[in-house]
């Protein structure tokens, strides 16, 4: 865990928020009379903004309210596969994580089961100024990055280049792709070796507001943003099956999480920010925090459709090899159960 940790430390300025994690040391064991469910349990969360619902949870200690009697460990990750390895391993429970990660592991055969949405939106297509790109088709001959390669918002802007005979240098084409951590594409346009970026909020309105650059594509206008979740919950079917109350209660936990962030948006921002201050002794802007807010919809509801049209599109895009076929990902049956 302590590389994790290194990482999300070196990787604050990636995120813009962070929560200290409380460590891990083996979540879901069953407790001692070996009958009833488990009374501890392993979250873990990314800090980014659209965690909101993970981190104001936390912080305002709505899981605690619904977890009573439960013991919450959390642990902050800095990616999606390190997030799905410790998921894989037992070493985490249930958590949030972006759709890429899950359904990669999900075709992989690994027992991962979508249970929720948490976001949705949160991409912004940027351009720095001086580019000459005002839209998409503008991108030939051009370069961008994004956070990983074939990740959510790659994806997201690569489908909408190929809708127009657009492709990158990875197959063929003459748009030039570049992986790069949110925190360092200011630089990269200020320097000129980088033109565009498909990123995560707040970093796409980080530069807007500081750097002057200008936006492409909005949130709503990017593939699938009104409906593709950026923030999925996560858990095993294994550990489900095994705690199916424990995870009502979760879920209890998560839907007012999302009602409260949704309904109290400067309270909310500034328990982000705090947490960032906690850890950093730093803080953003809060207006890139407050426009960043507005690029996203925080929510429980899973558009299974746009799931699998991105994972089509992963698939066209030569980023998965294999026809995606996603029955068995997504089961919102306790969800709907506790809406009852």
């Amino acid at each position: 865990m302590k590389r994790w940790k290194l990482g999300l430390l070196a990787g604050v300025l990636f995120s813009g928020l962070a929560l200290a994690g409380c460590g891990s040391d083996g979540g879901g064991q069953p407790s001692e009379d070996g009958d009833a469910e488990t009374k501890k349990i392993t979250m873990g969360y990314f800090p980014n903004l659209d965690h909101a619902p993970a981190i104001v949870g936390l912080k305002k200690d709505i899981f605690a309210k619904h977890l009573d009697g439960v013991e919450i460990k959390t642990e902050p990750f800095p990616d999606g596969n390190n997030f799905m390895d410790a998921l894989n391993s037992g070493n985490l429970d249930i958590g949030y994580v972006g759709p890429g990660p899950a359904i990669s592991r999900f075709m992989a055969g690994n027992d991962v089961v979508i249970l929720a949405s948490a976001a949705n939106g949160a991409t912004l297509i940027v351009a720095r100024e001086g580019s000459g790109i005002e839209q998409v088709a503008d991108l030939s001959g051009k370069s961008f990055c994004t956070p990983g390669i074939g990740c959510t918002h790659d994806v997201q802007l690569e489908k909408m280049m190929l809708d127009i005979g657009l492709t990158t240098n990875r197959i063929g084409g003459d748009v030039i792709h570049q992986k790069q951590p949110p925190a360092t594409v200011e630089a990269l346009f200020e320097s000129e070796q980088m033109d565009a970026a498909a990123l995560p909020e707040p970093w796409g309105t980080y530069l807007v507001e500081t750097a002057n650059a200008s936006i492409i594509v909005e949130w709503d206008e990017v593939a699938w943003g009104e409906t593709l979740p950026s923030v999925v919950l996560v858990s095993s079917k294994a550990f489900v099956e095994k705690n199916p109350e424990l995870v009502k209660n979760f879920l209890k936990a998560h839907t007012e999480a999302i009602k409260f962030v949704n309904e109290n948006r400067d309270d909310s921002i500034t328990a982000i920010n705090d947490t960032l201050y906690e850890l950093t002794q730093k803080r953003l802007p809060e207006s890139v925090l407050t426009k960043s807010w507005e690029r996203m919809k925080f929510t429980s509801e899973v558009h299974s459709e746009a799931l699998q049209e991105w994972a089509d599109a992963s698939y066209d895009l030569k980023f998965i090899q294999e026809p995606p076929k996603l029955d068995g990902l997504v089961d919102t049956t306790l969800i709907e159960e506790i809406s009852k």
